[in-house]
């Protein structure tokens, strides 16, 4: 299928062949009709696309933050790959659409197949000719709703929800400043709800425009207009001022926010729609008490994983209007009359034609306000007559990226890995696929994902042969000889088992399991179909200077004691992390990783494990017991400073001591001195010689890496720390 895309590094703007999005449980798979083109929004990102280093850090100075964090804690070399990759992929545009429903996922059954819908969100609604949906971003369009008007159902919940946030009521006066598309929806919201309006934008033709929607008056900002506005202001308020200032102007200047303080009557409502310069002059401010508020998207429910994409509603006797029902209700306007967006569609044009009409908008050469792509396939289908779509994986002769070899051969007869991969995000596409691309006897098979373009970016770095958005494609793929499972936590016992029953070899990222009856399906699947060749990846134990460090220490006659802190800084608002009642908990997502290390040393199995945590329970801190009689005590802080080093880990025993500072510095003191190696070449953890290991063994059939009970060992450890907190007693294993 065609899809629009950009790559944020390199500015390029295309159409891209991708596979169909898999039709997943809780939404419905859309066969687009018209999807509308943001010129606010997408036009910010198609610019910023096209600066340059330099001049996308001063845009987004709050990543410079994120940069210069990680730059703090894994070295500038790791945070350069890390940011390259990030920025060097393509990323979807759209997020306002009208389209047919040709499948519908389980949960999703208030749908049916040919219904006509609109649909919404910038990861779900794209310019694509099929996008899933989930079910609360999606909305049935009335009787009488043409689909290329109800392709503004997103915008127009983005105006309602701002005009919202104001509490407008019958017969007060509002301003719109800046009448680009969301301003002019603004203005047709407000004039059906009773309010009188006026608009203000420095482009005539929009006021205009604003005027035959029912604004009693517009204008220019500035010289002789922007007198003309506050008299006009003046005179239909009896010298108050406007009850209402809504800010939907973008750019730089701080001209709309003056504005708005000249022209508000004392204690007004201030709404900031757009992305517009908010530096308040705060005497102005001050003095008329301005009530600012800020509207967020469609509404409630926006940016909440549990609402969007588990589809669990609000109650609307505790939130009446959330970003569904704010999209109903302004179909509702459309069906009615109330509202009419016809005046708005300056132009239609093919889907084919992306990359021109960008480019046409970004100089000014097509002039307008509400721009909709068309998908003359779909069009031309009736509803009930939609077809659903099956071309979910695509075959590609894949170019070589700079610096990986081109092999020839399948499978291990021909001495190379064929690998699978099921999952390509960011942590697989930086520090698993470099690797394993630049590996002679690893050959890239099928990369699934479950968002198109992932499938293609990770096609376009490392030259897999196949992509495709269907899991079960690389499980059942006889050529196949391993497969690599790095998705979300929920889902890797499942994949882990299917491998397995498949006959594949299976490397799946931490942690194996989220649960001790998951481990146990493992484990039996395991027994059942005699493939035991699993492993997790576990890759500390692999990095080069654990290794040294462990050597360099040298046997030891008794237990030894362990000190791990781990400085694990907090979570972005918007990680899939904080989802604890799908993924676990953070811990236990990541904390296997550092009691395998410790394992990795002791070289014994835990027995016993003790946890507490903070009192906030932010913090954690678990002590384990081996059967050597060593001890180690794992400190897991969310709340440290954010530049201070992820992880240190000080072992103590037969007279020596050791330490490992973050992966970049490991020192040792004996009766012989304190002898120091460092990583000039920044942090290495292991990563490299993890798959390489791994794909060496299922190529020449040796015993995998890391042995099976010591996977389930380090699993069931992390686990029980889990049950050490909730019983607040020691977990014997």
């Amino acid at each position: 299928m065609k899809q629009v895309a950009q790559n944020y590094r390199s500015g390029e703007l295309t159409v891209l062949d991708v596979p169909v999005p898999s039709c997943k449980p809780g939404g419905v798979l859309v066969r687009s009709l018209f999807s509308l083109i943001s010129t606010g929004t997408e036009m910010m990102k198609v610019t910023e696309a096209r600066l340059s280093l330099l001049g996308k850090a001063r845009a987004r100075p709050d990543q410079v933050k994120k940069v210069l964090d990680s730059m703090a804690q894994q070295g500038p070399v790791a945070t350069y790959k890390k940011a390259i990759n990030t920025l060097d992929s393509y990323t979807p545009l759209g997020y306002s659409l009208c389209g047919v429903v040709v499948e519908v996922g389980a949960g999703a059954e208030e749908f049916a197949v040919g219904d006509l819908v609109a649909a919404a969100g910038n990861e779900f609604a794209l310019h694509a000719e099929l996008n899933w949906v989930p079910r609360n971003l999606c909305v049935r369009v009335p009787d009488g709703v043409a689909p290329e008007h109800a392709a503004f159902a997103t915008v127009g919940a983005i105006a309602m929800q701002g005009v919202r946030r104001s509490e407008p009521q019958l017969g007060e006066l509002a301003c719109v400043i800046g009448l680009g598309l969301i301003g002019q929806l603004v203005v047709r919201l407000l004039v059906a709800s009773g309010v009188r309006v006026v608009g203000v934008d420095t482009v005539p033709a929009r006021c205009a425009m604003a005027e035959e929607a029912g604004a009693i008056a517009s204008g220019t900002p500035d010289g002789e207009g922007g007198v003309a506005l506050e008299r006009a202001i003046a005179a239909a308020t009896g010298g108050l001022g406007a009850d209402h200032v809504f800010l939907a102007a973008g750019g730089d200047s701080n001209g709309p926010v003056e504005l708005a303080a000249r022209i508000a009557r004392d204690r007004a409502r201030v709404v900031d729609i757009g992305k517009t310069k908010l530096d308040l002059p705060w005497n102005a401010y001050y003095e008329k008490e301005l009530d600012v508020r800020f509207s967020r998207s469609y509404g409630p429910g926006r940016y909440d994983d549990r609402y969007e994409l588990e589809g669990v509603d609000y109650p609307a006797g505790y939130v009446r209007w959330t970003e569904r029902r704010n999209l109903e209700c302004f179909l509702q306007l459309l069906a009615a009359g109330s509202v009419d967006v016809g005046p708005l569609v300056s132009g239609t044009h093919p889907i084919a034609d992306a990359e021109s009409v960008y480019g046409q908008l970004r100089d000014g050469s097509l002039k307008g306000i509400g721009f909709l792509f068309e998908y003359p396939e779909a069009a031309d289908q009736a509803p009930a007559a939609a077809a659903p779509a099956t071309a979910h994986t695509r075959t590609v002769a894949a170019p070589r990226t700079a610096g990986t070899s081109q092999r020839t051969g399948t499978g291990t007869d021909s001495g190379t890995v064929r690998l699978g991969f099921i999952g390509a995000g960011a942590y697989a596409s930086s520090m698993l696929l470099p690797h394993l691309a630049k590996l002679p006897a690893a050959t890239l098979g099928t990369v699934a994902t479950t968002r198109s373009l992932s499938a293609v970016n990770a096609q376009r770095k490392f030259g897999f042969r196949a992509l495709t958005t269907d899991a079960s494609s690389v499980l059942e793929d006889p050529a196949i000889d391993a497969v690599f499972v790095v998705t979300r936590h929920h889902s890797h016992a499942d994949f882990v088992c299917r491998a397995l029953e498949a006959g594949k070899a299976v490397f799946v990222e931490k942690p194996l399991a989220l649960t001790a009856e998951q481990v146990d399906r493992v484990l039996e699947t395991v027994d059942r179909t005699g493939n035991d060749r699993v492993m997790v990846g576990f890759n500390r134990r692999f990095a080069p200077l654990f290794t040294d460090l462990r050597r360099r220490f040298g046997p030891t006659a008794g237990p030894v004691s362990v000190r791990y802190l781990v400085n694990a800084g907090e979570l972005s608002s918007g990680s899939w992390y904080l989802n604890e009642e799908q993924e676990g908990s953070r811990f236990l997502g990541e904390g296997g990783h550092f009691i395998d290390t410790v394992g990795a040393w002791i070289g014994s199995a835990p027995v016993e494990v003790t946890a507490f945590q903070t009192g906030d329970g932010a913090d954690l801190q678990a002590t384990l017991r081996y059967a050597d009689g060593s001890l180690a005590t794992l400190t897991y802080a969310t709340d440290g400073n954010a530049r201070f080093p992820k992880e240190t880990m000080d072992v103590s025993g037969a007279g020596r001591n050791a330490r490992l500072d973050n992966f970049t510095r490991a020192t040792v003191w004996s009766r012989s001195g304190k002898d120091v190696k460092r990583s000039y070449a920044g942090q290495d953890k292991g990563q490299r010689a993890e798959v390489a290991a791994f794909v060496e063994a299922v190529r020449t059939g040796a015993p995998m890496p890391i042995g099976l009970d010591s996977l389930v060992s380090t699993t069931l450890a992390t686990i029980a720390v889990e049950e050490s907190l909730t019983s607040g007693g020691p977990v014997k294993l």
